[in-house]
């Protein structure tokens, strides 16, 4: 090993493709490097949308080794990991809390590694240099925090032991126990689940409404303009407007198709609904829904009753339904907790911050606590 350089760059775009995707691995779809550049070329997530490029790569001479995306960002849109309140404490007390730095997946609230270290690489050093650059980048930019969201467990515990505050949430994901049908999951729940949900599948297909499963080079522009309309309208009821562009869609379909399971009710011809999914080496990452019809259950049977088929024929472990819902919980899917890594420069505000978090840790292990005691599962 030479001396390692780090360098931070503004665009995706500038790092090669097949360097970044022999960092990233193949696990996770959403740092792969077609994901981030579909974000940058499509205008969805850029500097213009107050997502600026500071991605991390550590050289060892002209060997890409390690990565890290990395935004600087002048608002707190599009994380999933709230943090308005901080923003607004640290602007009563005089502080500029924009710009701050953010390690994330933009729009994307799924747990995915961002230290992204080249198989057969130390890992110690590739971490600790990206670590490094970091902290130089944070004083370098005069950023007021920086925030790493979603990551692996093991990744917040490192960033702990740097000096990082660990803050935690929770999100509902179904588990494949070695299900060979649906069947075989409804099965393991209470009579009374199992006979709402089965319920739930046959009001949802009422009215002669088909499912179309369709992947890879199957998905075409004309199902992405009829699924852009179903974003849009979600979206616009959510957050005022959306946040990803409609040649997003069609950049991913054209560099990743292998990776997305695009979900589309179809009645008396037309298509009235659909649901996005990303594919995992073990997880089936549900992403965005929408419906230009509303029929009852038609969501659930989408978003989560198709998407554990789905997971069953393929023999997936996981389906990760996006964040929220405690109504995920009655249809399968438990509360698994999530982690963020958080530094803040300035000791006054960080000591308020660690105190929060403390309480806020104790009320969300509390939380899936209590929602375990109602998990739709039969009691051993």
């Amino acid at each position: 090993m030479g001396e390692l350089t780090t360098k931070a760059n503004s665009y995706i775009k500038d790092i090669p493709a097949p360097e970044w995707d022999r960092c990233a691995g193949g696990d996770n779809p959403f740092t792969r490097h077609a994901f981030l550049l579909a974000l940058e070329v499509s205008g969805s997530a850029t500097a213009e949308e107050g997502w600026l490029g500071r991605h991390l790569t550590v050289w060892d001479g002209g060997e890409m080794n390690a990565a890290l995306p990395l935004y600087l960002k002048s608002h707190s849109m599009g994380e999933y990991v709230f943090d308005h309140s901080w923003a607004d404490a640290y602007t009563r007390a005089g502080g500029s809390y924009y710009p701050k730095l953010q390690s994330s997946i933009p729009f994307t609230p799924a747990t995915a590694s961002k230290f992204l270290i080249k198989e057969g690489e130390d890992k110690a050093v590739y971490n600790s240099h990206l670590i490094g650059g970091l902290n130089s980048i944070t004083k370098d930019t005069c950023a007021s925090s920086l925030h790493l969201t979603f990551l692996p467990e093991c990744e917040a515990r490192k960033l702990e032991e740097n000096n990082f505050l660990i803050r935690c949430d929770q999100q509902f994901h179904w588990e494949n126990e070695n299900y060979k049908h649906f069947d075989d999951f409804s099965s393991s729940l209470s009579s009374r689940k199992r006979k709402s949900i089965n319920r739930e599948r046959r009001e949802a297909l009422k009215n002669g409404i088909e499912i179309e499963i369709l992947t890879g080079t199957n998905i075409l522009e004309l199902h992405w303009d009829h699924f852009y309309e179903f974003y849009q309208d979600t979206g616009a009821r959510k957050w005022g407007q959306p946040y990803l562009t409609r040649e997003f869609f069609s950049h991913i379909s054209a560099s990743m198709a292998d990776k997305i399971v695009l979900m589309m009710a179809k009645r008396e011809g037309n298509y009235i609904a659909g649901a996005l999914n990303f594919l995992g080496a073990d997880t089936l990452y549900g992403r965005n829904w929408g419906a230009s019809e509303h029929h009852p259950f038609l969501h659930f049977e989408l978003c989560y009753y198709q998407a554990i088929d789905f997971a069953i024929e393929r023999g997936l472990k996981w389906v990760e339904a996006g964040a929220q819902g405690q109504h995920k919980l009655s249809r399968g899917y438990l509360p698994r907790k999530t982690y963020s890594a958080h530094y803040i420069p300035n000791i006054g505000f960080r000591d308020a911050i660690e105190h929060y978090l403390i309480h806020e840790r104790e009320n969300v292990n509390y939380a899936i606590k209590h929602l375990n005691q109602f998990s739709p599962f039969k009691k051993n």
